[in-house]
């Protein structure tokens, strides 16, 4: 059977990089579109204080995106193998062994997010006027967290198959259904943070159940009998790419949670402007995220078919791409700064939260191009499976943020904390890309 989805391996770099990763960060760009508008419509019709309820759950909700995420990747890494082999029946067995796994591991969690959650924004130190909404909005969240899995695993599958375009449709229906849904639910039924809470749990909910039913129409076209329903030896394998992947997606996130009460410290306002800066950063980082990860899944493609060759062009066409993305976005945050904190807050903001929030997008703005070539580098070592300096490298830039955040922002002020983002990303591509030149990862095995 001839199958035309394998442009990875066959195009010019740059064009099948351009054509995988299109997708992909348009898709991610409305999947931050649910956070981005919970807040933003949160903050302008409930005030600051709802919008730091709401930024105090943030850091922990996005870990959970992330390990999904992250645990996709290492999917997708095993099953591109798999794909650029053409080895069917075991690419069968490897989608059924990780859509069973991720199932257990997100029921898991959420039965434990909906028992501590509480505890948990207590340790944060969250500011005690906006604790109790942020515990609600945090149960509802966990509440939607089998399906918020489920559609992660599947948009990694689709993108493992080359058709990274799927995903991006049901994101930008549950997208568009989640904005509805919230200026309903807070806007006109004055639903307030839970509204904006039921809202993303309707609209990922929707989107999941759909995007399973056509992945099931989609894997059809492929042919041979699967190796078995569930095989320990292809969790293992996917094991082995998605901690490090998990680490790496949740670096930022896990190092935004334990610096959270550095930040909480600092009272409601500055945690309102801080929280509204970071919706802008995530979204600023999505499309070096998805160049990262649609370079693992290109470099796991080219080493299945033999293609070692490519590989280092696609990461020198991915850093090119990396570049022109960084440029625009620190020209946009330098422009713009003050209008784009403003569509977080009310009309009558605080002096302190307008402050905080601009800057640290002014700060941050020139150096997305640092967390840009992280991704990349990261990328082809995850693609490749030689990821055990790819973890030193997360884990250094994560104990940077946090210890420069926890012993330097009581001395020197809050800015400390946006100060430690650059260094620690500066480290890890440094780490990274020194083990990149090595060539190691050409000879890499993933024990399939």
């Amino acid at each position: 059977m001839s199958i035309s989805n394998d442009y990875l391996i066959t195009e010019n770099p740059l064009r099948a990089l351009i054509r995988f990763c299109a997708p992909m960060i348009a898709g991610n760009l409305f999947q931050q579109a649910y956070t981005i508008v919970d807040s933003a419509i949160v903050g302008h019709y409930n005030g600051e204080t709802a919008l730091a309820a709401v930024g105090a759950s943030y850091s922990l909700t996005t870990i959970f995106i992330c390990v999904a995420i992250g645990g996709g990747i290492g999917a997708s890494v095993i099953i591109s193998h798999h794909f650029g082999a053409r080895r069917y029946g075991q690419m069968r067995s490897a989608i059924s062994t990780a859509m069973l796994t991720f199932l257990g591991i997100s029921v898991l969690l959420s039965a434990v997010g909906l028992l501590f959650s509480r505890q948990i924004m207590a340790a944060l130190n969250t500011p005690a006027d906006a604790l109790e909404i942020a515990v609600r909005y945090l149960n509802v969240y966990f509440y939607g967290l089998p399906f918020l899995f489920m559609y992660n695993i599947l948009s990694a599958l689709f993108n493992a198959l080359g058709k990274s375009r799927i995903p991006l449709y049901f994101l930008i229906f549950s997208s568009l259904l989640n904005v509805a849904l919230d200026w309903y639910l807070v806007a006109v039924q004055g639903a307030g943070v839970l509204g904006a809470a039921y809202a993303t749990f309707l609209a990922q909910g929707i989107a999941a159940v759909l995007s399973f039913l056509v992945f099931c129409r989609e894997l059809r076209q492929y042919e041979g009998a699967s190796d078995g329903l569930f095989r320990q030896k292809e969790l293992l394998a996917m094991a082995r790419i998605a901690l490090p992947s998990i680490l790496q997606q949740s670096t930022v996130s896990i190092g935004m949670l334990l610096v959270q009460s550095v930040v909480n410290g600092f009272g409601t306002q500055v945690l309102a402007g801080f929280s509204a800066a970071m919706r802008i950063e995530s979204l600023c980082v999505v499309p070096m995220s998805a160049i990262g990860n649609a370079l693992s899944s290109y470099t796991a493609q080219n080493l299945g078919a033999g293609r070692a060759d490519r590989v280092t062009q696609g990461y020198r066409d991915a850093n090119r791409m990396v570049l022109l993305i960084a440029v625009f976005l620190c020209a946009v945050l330098e422009l713009f700064h003050s209008p784009i904190i403003a569509l977080f807050l009310d009309q009558a903001p605080s002096a302190q939260t307008v402050a905080t929030g601009e800057s640290y997008l002014r700060f941050i703005g020139f150096f997305f191009c640092l967390i840009g070539f992280k991704m990349a580098v990261d990328g082809v070592l995850r693609g490749a499976g030689d990821v055990r300096m790819f973890t030193i490298a997360n884990l250094v830039n994560l104990a940077i943020r946090v210890l420069l955040s926890w012993f330097g922002a009581p001395i020197w002020g809050v800015a400390v904390v946006w100060y430690a983002v650059p260094i620690g990303w500066l480290a890890n591509f440094c780490i990274s890309f020194a083990q990149y030149r090595t060539g190691a990862w050409r000879t890499q095995s993933l024990a399939l």
